[in-house]
């Protein structure tokens, strides 16, 4: 697996609370949507920056291990938070989850970042962040129906609403999306 990082951040030989003081500091210079990764060998840095990132609103997208080094991945929190949701056509998880198990034709259109991707998706699913959308629409179909996910639903709805105003027709917002997805997941090796 290959996750882009904006920052790698070397907390090698330090016992926790310092790899999460550190990583915090760090994440203060990052620009929402960045990816940060945070190299510790203290095995409860694993728990921690879990727990840390969640409190704080930062999404842990995921640790890789490597011997004893552990590589924590976090994604800095968006300010694009939206209250409620702009675009009409929407399906529930449990639904799209239905869906898979009897239509094997479906096309899932994720568009989160790379390395939200790469730490689990939907088995199938095509991979075009947000941000390069508009410059990519040409490879989304708009013969199928388009079951647009991201991990809350906020940038499945702004992604949903640009389709359309390109006249695609069969565009369907998945929510909540990934952040409490139960269906089958997939990462890349």
């Amino acid at each position: 697996m290959s996750v882009k990082v904006d920052v790698q951040l070397d907390c090698k030989g330090l016992s926790c609370p310092m790899p999460i003081v550190r990583t915090k500091k760090a994440m203060d210079q990052l620009e929402p949507g960045q990816v940060i990764e945070v190299q510790a060998t203290d095995p409860g840095s694993l728990a921690d920056i879990q727990s840390w990132a969640k409190n704080v609103g930062h999404q842990y997208l995921g640790t890789k291990q490597e011997g004893d080094l552990l590589k924590h991945y976090l994604r800095k929190a968006g300010n694009y938070v939206m209250k409620e949701r702009k675009y009409p056509r929407m399906i529930q998880n449990e639904e799209l989850i239905q869906k898979l198990n009897s239509d094997k034709n479906i096309y899932i259109l994720d568009v989160r970042e790379p390395a939200e991707f790469a730490f689990g998706h939907i088995p199938g699913a095509c991979s075009i962040p947000l941000v390069d959308l508009e410059n990519r629409i040409a490879e989304v179909p708009k013969d199928r129906t388009v079951y647009v996910i991201c991990r809350t639903g906020t940038r499945s709805d702004m992604a949903a609403q640009l389709l359309t105003g390109h006249g695609f027709e069969n565009i369907i917002n998945v929510v909540p999306g990934m952040s409490v997805w139960t269906g089958p997941v997939e990462q890349e090796n």
